[in-house]
Formats: structure tokens, sequence, C-alpha cells
């Protein structure tokens, strides 16, 4: 998409002093909701030039920030210390400082409820008191993912209730947040960027912050409505492969075959496949979470989302299959799970982080314990978890005596793990992530 400078500044100036306030970094942006999205962001906004407010409603978490104590793990610990000890990156929980900003970006969680409905409350509320402070030349990014049309039907008009107009007076564009937690070759800063304004000149606006921001490709789209679907699109592909992994690794099971080796030769086609790996459920706040939206939408269009809800399905039920293989391989040397004692290797969702949100352990150790199981949770990177209402904390591999497990469950493959000491003082072991490369009768693959 290509835009003429010449007229845009002819028609709209003030979008032109706001495109300028960008270009000479002179502008102040601010980023609403401060945690695996938003921090990242905001340490890349004021390491790019600009000054920077973070805002959320945790105070605890503005008060660590304005302490340059990180609690993010793709943010440099150094970096953010250094940014907070310049001025250049400052934390508030007093939303009346909007007034301040010239663009704010808002990276608020958008969660599912009981019934997997979305649960855009986070998005409302920052829309609120967003407009409450918003002022003419403002530009207003959404981050979070959420269903297509919420930008336009839900930001905008909570926006122009302050009496301003949309792509006159000031700029609003959905830009999906792109964040993978631990991935070592791409983060904030080099991960291409999609921007969908309600207007070119939006779009124009929001791409020009993130090209100075950003090291990725900044790639513009005609409206929010493709740039929402868009996200959905990429995390609605991740889970529908690996609900085939894990649909293939259950059959697989059956069949007495190993899935592992089975998707290892068919990742050596040089084209037309790509690898998913099974596990024991879907986490983070994205892939288990997203595709629902697109369920939900689909049905205002009389749709019904068939593939994309029985992957959901499928990836929903491992929690289950895990617990059920866990009493087959008890029973298989006179054991049963009732009173049995379980070590769990990791309640992080993946290796090498510590996000256990949605996390498949979680409802594992639920099954566990209705089965009279007793459990214990290793977790180098999770000092403790909230489950079930309750805090319980974690212990590392060192403090457990592995012999006295009956069975240890490994569902994450942390590098902190010593597998080889594992595989040789565990009575059995069942692992859901081919963490350990070997064979014998008290070792189990998923």
């Amino acid at each position: 998409m290509v835009f003429n400078l010449k007229e845009l500044e002819v028609q709209n100036p003030v979008a032109i002093q706001l495109l300028n306030k960008l270009e000479t970094k002179t502008a102040t942006i601010g980023v609403v909701g401060l945690g695996y999205v938003g921090l990242p962001l905001a340490v890349e906004k004021a390491k790019a030039g600009y000054n920077v407010i973070g805002f959320d409603i945790q105070e605890k978490r503005t008060e660590m920030v304005n302490q340059g104590i990180n609690y993010i793990g793709d943010v440099v610990d150094e970096e953010l210390a250094d940014l907070v000890k310049s001025g250049k990156l400052i934390a508030t929980t007093d939303y009346s400082r909007i007034k301040d900003v010239d663009a704010v970006a808002i990276c608020v969680p958008t969660p599912l409820d009981t019934y997997k409905q979305p649960d855009i409350s986070y998005v409302v509320n920052s829309g609120k008191e967003i407009a409450k402070y918003i002022h003419k030349g403002m530009l207003v990014v959404l981050e979070s993912t959420t269903y297509p049309g919420t930008t336009e039907e839900v930001l905008k008009p909570i926006l122009e209730e302050s009496g301003l107009v949309c792509g006159e007076d000031f700029f609003l564009a959905y830009s999906p947040e792109r964040v993978d937690p631990g991935n070592k070759q791409y983060n904030t800063k080099n991960t291409p960027k999609v921007v969908g304004g309600v207007t070119p000149t939006c779009t124009l606006v929001a791409s020009t912050m993130y090209r100075n921001v950003l090291e990725g490709d900044v790639h513009e789209v005609s409206s929010p409505k493709v740039a929402e679907m868009e996200k959905i699109l990429e995390n609605t592909f991740r889970n529908i492969n690996i609900a085939l992994a894990n649909e293939m690794a259950i059959l697989c099971h059956k069949m007495g075959i190993d899935v592992w080796e089975v998707i290892d030769a068919a990742a050596t086609k040089p084209y037309g496949f790509m690898p998913f790996y099974p596990g024991p459920g879907l986490g983070g706040h994205c892939i288990p979470i997203d595709p629902w939206y697109l369920t939900w939408k689909a049905r205002e269009y009389n749709y019904h989302t068939r593939l994309i809800e029985i992957a959901g399905e499928i990836n929903d039920s491992m929690p289950d299959f895990v617990v059920q293989r866990c009493v087959e391989i008890l029973n298989e040397h006179g054991k049963a799970l009732k009173g049995s004692n379980i070590l769990v290797l990791g309640v992080a969702y993946k290796k090498d982080i510590d996000d256990y949100r949605e996390s498949p352990v979680l409802p594992i150790l639920t099954k566990l314990t209705k089965a009279g199981a007793n459990w214990t949770v290793v977790d180098p990177h999770v000092k403790e978890f909230k489950w079930n209402g309750k805090l319980v904390k974690t212990k590392n591999l060192h403090e457990v005596n592995i012999e006295e497990a009956d069975l240890v469950l490994i569902t994450t493959n942390h590098s902190a793990f010593d597998f080889e000491m594992v595989a040789e003082k565990a009575k059995l072991i069942f692992d859901t992530r081919n963490a350990i490369t070997r064979t014998g009768d008290n070792y189990y693959k998923l």
C-alpha cells in the first residue's frame, strides 16, 4: 500500500504533525499493559529513543519497572535498568497520564470465559480510560489478540465518545502482537509487524511508529479486520497442526509405533511438510485461546467452524490421555495410580520459560488428585504457581529423591533438567516431550 504524503499533508495537517514527532523521536509513547507483550514493547520503544510511559492496573508491576527490576524473560535486565535510570521509561497506575502521550499501544489480556467466549473487558476498560484523556493528534493501536471487528466495532465507538473523529482528529489501528516467549531467534525487535488502520492515514501513522522502533518488516494491510484475522489464522494454523500431531500420537500408541520417529522421517521431505510435535496439551495465552475467538465470531455469520473446534477438542483432551497412560503404565508394573507418588517435571507450558498460563500440567494435576495420586512438581523456571486457588511451590531436581517416585512424568523438557540422571534413577518414566533418547522396560513415550 502506497500513500501520497503531499496529498495527505493537504488533507490532514494533524497527521503530519504527529508523523513529524514520530520521525524525530520527540513523541511520547504509552503502553497499556506491562505483561509478556507490553513490557518488551515498551523497552524497545524506549531503546529507539522515545520517551515511554507504561500503564498497568497492577501497582506491583509499575513499582518493579520504576525500580528497574525485570520480571519478563524476553527483557534484558540491564537494558530495563538503564532505560529507567535514564528517564526514558517510567511506569504508572495513573491513567490520567494518557493526556501526556502522543501514541498509545493497548497490550492487555483477552482471555476466554468459562463458556469459551471472548472476554474483551480489558480492552473495553482500557479504551474507556484512554477516551477520558484522548486528545487531537493521538495514535491508538490495539495489539491484544481478538476477533475480527473489535477495533472498529468496539474500540472506535468508545474513543469517539470523546467527540473526536477517527481518521481526522485521532488515528486508530490494529497491529497484532507476535511474542513467542523463550524464542532465541525472533523477539519483539526483529519480528515482522502487521499493521491495519481504520483509514489509510491511520495505517500510515501507525506503520511509521513501528518502522522507527523495530528491525523487522512492517507489512501494511487494508483494514484492522484483515490484521485481526491474520493473527487468528497464525495461531489456528498451529492449533490444528498440533492437534493432528496429538491425534497421530494417540493412534501410534495404539498401533505400537513411535510417533516421534514417524515425524522425524516425514520431516526429511523438503517440501509440502512442516513438523509439529505432540505433547501433554496446549499452553500459553495464544494457541489454546485465539481459535475460539474465531469460532465465536463465526456464529454471527451462521457458520460452524468444524475443523477448528475438533482440533480444540483433541488438544483439550490430551491431559486426560496423559493421566490414562499413567494409569496403564503403573498397572503394567502392578501399581495403582491411587496412592502412587508422581514426580512431575515441569509446569511451564513449554521449554525454558517461566510462563505457565493455560499450562496443560494444571488440569493434569487436578486429574491426578481426583484419582488419589500424590504429586510433586519440579520446575527450575517456576518457583511457585497458582492451582485450584492455591499457591503451590515447586522444587528443584536435586531437592527430591527420584527413586522414591513411583512414576516420573516429564511434561516440560527444560534444558536445565538432568535427564540422564532421571533415566538412571527413576523406577518408571512417562515422557510426553521426547526428552530422553533411550529404550527400556521402564521408559514410555507419549
